[in-house]
């Protein structure tokens, strides 16, 4: 896969890409944008929340923290202040248990136990490394679905499509899954500090070609890619190979900075070799204040890395850039002038006095009057790991539980199958820039809508909310009646459809929608006949033919209400 073959010309703090690459991946929808939208503008900028959050705020801040907003969460949290919940989600979170072993081809540890620090290849010779992945993968979706009140699942996943590395490509799960907890460690911490992990990180160093960077044959990858994509951004093209932000003579000399680095499969580490590096003064360009990074003889190899790292989160720009990625992760796509001015450059400043630690960013961003501004709620297309994790999690569907193992692993990997499928499969994004709906201009999330996903989408919710996915003896799939059970009035239609509504759409629907669901649920019937049948099958819940009178008609309106537009919103 050329990892790089994305990139043309840059707008406005977007860079601009061709994805025409991918492989499977549909044409942009005629509908799609064609510029990028205007979007209102009020006074609501980054000073807090003034007032105790409503039930509808708080299930649009989990909805944008978490992946989908229960019922049960939005719960625990109301009454609480913006601050009291911003404690909650930003707390730091104790590691998981690593990834299990549940195939009978990698024989390097028996089923059950973790293959995370295991040999390469098994005794035979051969290579277990698919289904490491498959197992890593799966072990993921599964500490998305069991995450409780915090923001660290979804920033882990952010720091991915940021840092982005392929399993595929890295070639190694075990890699691939040390790379994972450090972005689980730092999700909430020191963005420069990660940046420094990284740079000497095992998979990254073979992804990016790190580890065949030497004196005598220098690779400019990631050099390049440290500066484009991961800090400080490239900005408008000024000439060919000098950019705004830097020059292409800085990648160059960023190369030399980073040679000697390479990975050990059997240590599971990466480490340094003097002689593989370039010990000369290393010159970076006017962009960088002309700064003269001295060759240094360090054995551990990172004096120099410290240095050119100092350098280039000294720059203004590099807290702006990531903080742009904030947003758009977090409140919406479109960044003009305005937004610019009134929340990425404050966010800069408040990363940069706070030495680049990301939890005041987020705490103020995700506190803020601009955050829960109406125009912001309900404007953002779901990535399908929200669809599909998100789903899960809403109607509280259970999963087979560890006794089952190998059971448990393959419905978590149902579900990350299913998000491959809709283009967004965790662990290979397309390319080094990560998914192009945070960052394809004009189109953004649109990306994630086209002839191929949507019917995927729909598919997805169909099957989940009738006869369900079953493998290993387990039926995955919503329990209605259970989920019905959790409304202020289940024997009240007109209760249901308007608590269904609230839970499962983050905006208000019409007078005629609410009708439209109404008869859906009872079609041309009157109110008291679904109380009646409710009451009949309360009264009697082991009579089947009473149970499967309000189950049909509950899984219609529910199989109807998430192919609805507004179910793919958030």
């Amino acid at each position: 896969m050329d990892r790089r073959s994305f990139i043309t010309s840059p707008a406005e703090f977007v860079s601009s890409v061709d994805d025409s690459h991918d492989a499977g991946t549909s044409a942009v929808s005629q509908f799609a944008n064609k510029t990028l939208p205007r979007i209102p503008h009020t006074s609501s900028g980054l000073d807090p929340l003034a007032t105790v959050p409503t039930h509808d705020q708080i299930a649009h801040l989990l909805r944008r923290t978490m992946f989908g907003a229960r019922e049960t969460d939005v719960a625990t949290l109301l009454g609480m202040s913006i601050s009291g919940i911003l404690s909650t989600l930003l707390a730091d979170q104790p590691a998981p248990a690593p990834p299990l072993n549940t195939s009978s081809s990698d024989t390097t540890v028996p089923i059950g136990q973790t293959w995370v620090t295991a040999a390469k290849l098994n005794a035979d010779g051969t290579n277990p490394n698919g289904a490491r992945i498959t197992s890593f993968k799966s072990w993921w979706i599964g500490r998305m679905l069991s995450q409780g009140i915090s923001l660290v699942e979804k920033m882990t996943l952010f720091w991915h499509n940021h840092f982005v590395s392929e399993t595929a490509v890295v070639g190694d799960a075990r890699f691939s899954y040390m790379q994972n907890a450090l972005f689980r460690q730092y999700a909430l911490g020191n963005f420069r500090t990660l940046a420094g992990l990284v740079t000497i990180d095992p998979a990254m160093l073979r992804y990016l070609n790190g580890n065949t960077n030497t004196k005598s044959s220098p690779n400019e990858n990631y050099g390049r890619e440290l500066q484009e994509l991961f800090t400080i951004g490239k900005g408008t093209e000024i000439s060919p190979g000098n950019y705004t932000y830097y020059s292409e003579a800085d990648v160059q000399t960023a190369a030399k900075v980073l040679t000697g680095w390479r990975d050990d499969q059997t240590n599971l580490n990466s480490y340094f070799t003097l002689s593989r590096h370039d010990t000369t003064n290393k010159q970076f360009s006017s962009d960088y204040q002309n700064t003269l990074v001295t060759g240094s003889s360090d054995p551990g190899g990172l004096v120099e890395i410290n240095a050119m790292l100092d350098m280039i989160f000294a720059q203004t720009e590099t807290a702006r850039y990531i903080c742009r990625k904030f947003y758009r992760w977090f409140v919406y796509y479109v960044i003009d002038d305005v937004i610019e001015a009134n929340i990425i450059d404050p966010l800069a400043s408040i990363l940069i006095s706070n030495n680049y630690e990301v939890k005041p960013v987020l705490e103020t961003l995700l506190a803020s009057q601009h955050f829960f501004d109406p125009a912001n709620v309900g404007c953002v297309i779901k990535n399908p790991i929200d669809l599909s994790v998100g789903m899960c999690r809403q109607m509280n569907m259970a999963f087979p539980s560890s006794s089952a193992l190998a059971t448990q692993y393959n419905h978590w990997n149902h579900v990350r199958t299913q998000a491959a499928g809709m283009q967004l499969d965790p662990g290979d994004p397309p390319n080094v820039a990560g998914w192009p709906a945070y960052y394809q201009s004009p189109e953004f999330h649109e990306l994630w809508i086209n002839s191929d996903t949507l019917p995927k989408r729909n598919q997805y919710t169909d099957t989940l909310n009738g006869s369900g996915y079953k493998n290993g003896g387990f039926t995955l799939a919503v329990d209605p009646i259970a989920f019905v059970n959790t409304v202020s009035n289940p024997s009240d239609p007109n209760v249901i459809v308007s608590e269904f509504a609230q839970r499962l759409f983050p905006i208000a629907l019409t007078a005629n929608q609410i009708q439209f669901l109404h008869d859906i649920l009872l079609p041309g019937l009157p109110d008291y006949e679904w109380t009646a049948e409710w009451t009949d099958y309360q009264n009697n819940p082991t009579d089947s033919a009473k149970q499967a009178a309000v189950q049909s008609k509950l899984q219609a309106l529910l199989t109807f209400m998430m192919d609805m537009a507004e179910f793919q919103l958030m």
